[in-house]
């Protein structure tokens, strides 16, 4: 295949779902983009959508944009590559995301041959080679019980299986879980960009208009090229600085400088950035290091219980005068009030009790000290099922709507929102993978097909 001089990467957002102005995309057009690429989802949102195999995004939204990318895309016979289909990138997640692709293209008269990349992982398999799996800190060594306690396991793709992909054909391609740089890196890689700038760029323009001085604008193009890249804005009021752009590789990164790829190592210790007008920045000196040994990240999620929500809210000033000391009553009443009424020992459930208004979000660390006006208490109820969540958060309920403070001689009456006050949500899930598994080929852990998908 031939190499290109450079390579115009467009990234209309952070994530297929969450909308963008379709002129954008037709600016990243008219301005040369050789390739759109997408994030369909990550572990951002928490550990449900991988263990449910469930999107985060509606189906609507989805074909929206969707529409958006393959009507441009189409008219200027460019490829499409969307990662993490579905949020978690299950096998699920990419059919859902192929079926809602078919409905659009049917609908807009277009033909564009797809390519579907899972990632999904049977933990039969995965138990034969577990010599070849290893832990990423803080996790330990992995046992063959936690991967078969797991709902849903995947494996996050480098750029390798989208290249496939798109040598073989595919003008779109729906892959399952992959780095959120593969999806970007894939084309320009292929294409004979060199690797430093190209990773660099991907970090960069993984999460659309974040690096802009306005994220919610849109996306941004960038143009690769044999010494390094530069980064513009989509919208034409927005701009990129050297700050902007430079400040995302603190991102979700642990390192400011480094951040590790299935083939290797980004090493940005030496880019340096520089405006090249006021909307536009240029980046060089970006470097990537080969590993010894390519290695795949698991992600893995199993059920750790059934969950029941309750909610009221505190205005009375007696109670928020040390609302602190009511809440570790409120808990005492609530272990005891189980205790006698269900006869459950405490380690039969688990529960918390969250003060929204006072310190929910940072517990022991919020740093005001003074008497809220409102708060609202959050109940969370985990047990083995959820009748048994639910029972505990019913028991609880007279003590959510009318317990005393230490000293109140009356009984005060708090706010529920709602009726009933309990709310059922489900299973609960945990991540329990953070391991990589050392492969010999790129794409051993991926199975890809091209074309129509007949279904049984």
């Amino acid at each position: 295949m031939r190499t290109m001089e450079t390579v115009r990467v467009l990234a209309p957002s952070g994530m297929l779902g969450a909308g963008w102005d379709h002129a954008t995309v037709e600016r990243g057009i008219a301005l040369g983009a050789d390739v759109i690429s997408i994030d369909g989802g990550s572990t951002d949102s928490g550990p449900y959508y991988l263990g449910a195999a469930t999107a985060k995004t509606t189906a609507k939204a989805v074909a929206r944009d969707l529409r958006s990318l393959f009507t441009a895309a189409a008219g200027a016979g460019i490829p499409v590559i969307v990662g993490s289909c579905g949020t978690s990138g299950t096998d699920r997640g990419v059919d859902w995301v192929a079926g809602i692709a078919a409905d659009v293209l049917a609908e807009e008269g277009l033909y564009l041959k797809v390519a579907r990349i899972y990632s999904e992982q049977d933990a039969t398999g995965l138990k034969e080679c577990l010599d070849r799996i290893h832990p990423l800190p803080p996790s330990g060594e992995l046992d063959a019980e936690t991967l078969e306690s797991c709902t849903h396991i995947v494996g996050a793709m480098g750029h390798e299986p989208i290249v496939e992909a798109l040598r073989a054909g595919a003008q779109v391609v729906l892959a399952g879980r992959a780095t959120d740089t593969a999806v970007a890196a894939a084309y320009p890689l292929m294409m004979g960009m060199p690797p430093g700038p190209t990773w660099h760029a991907a970090k960069i323009i993984e999460c659309g208009g974040q690096c802009t001085s306005n994220p919610r604008a849109g996306g941004v193009l960038a143009t690769i090229d044999a010494g390094g890249f530069t980064i513009e804005p989509l919208d034409p009021t927005v701009a990129c600085t050297p700050i902007s752009v430079a400040a995302h590789m603190l991102y979700e990164t642990a390192d400011p400088f480094e951040m590790r790829e299935p083939a290797g190592t980004l090493d940005v210790r030496d880019a340096r950035y520089t405006a090249v007008d006021d909307r536009i920045v240029r980046v060089e000196g970006s470097r990537f290091h080969l590993a010894g040994q390519y290695t795949v990240k698991l992600e893995g999620a199993r059920i750790t219980g059934y969950e029941t929500v309750s909610f009221s809210a505190i205005r009375d000033p007696l109670i928020l005068a040390d609302v602190g000391a009511w809440a570790n009553l409120m808990r005492t009443m609530i272990t005891q009030r189980v205790r006698q009424t269900l006869e459950l020992a405490d380690d039969e459930y688990a529960f918390d009790l969250r003060l929204y208004g006072h310190n929910a979000v940072l517990d022991d660390l919020e740093p005001e000290s003074g008497p809220p006006r409102e708060v609202g208490v959050m109940l969370l109820v985990n047990a083995p099922d959820q009748a048994t969540a639910t029972a505990v958060a019913k028991v609880a309920n007279p003590l959510m709507l009318h317990l005393p403070a230490p000293g109140m001689d009356y009984l005060p009456s708090l706010a529920f929102p709602f009726s009933p006050a309990e709310i059922e949500r489900g299973a609960a899930y945990e991540f329990v993978l953070n391991h990589v598994v050392d492969c010999a080929d790129p794409a051993e852990l991926f199975r890809t097909e091209l074309g129509e998908k007949t279904h049984a």
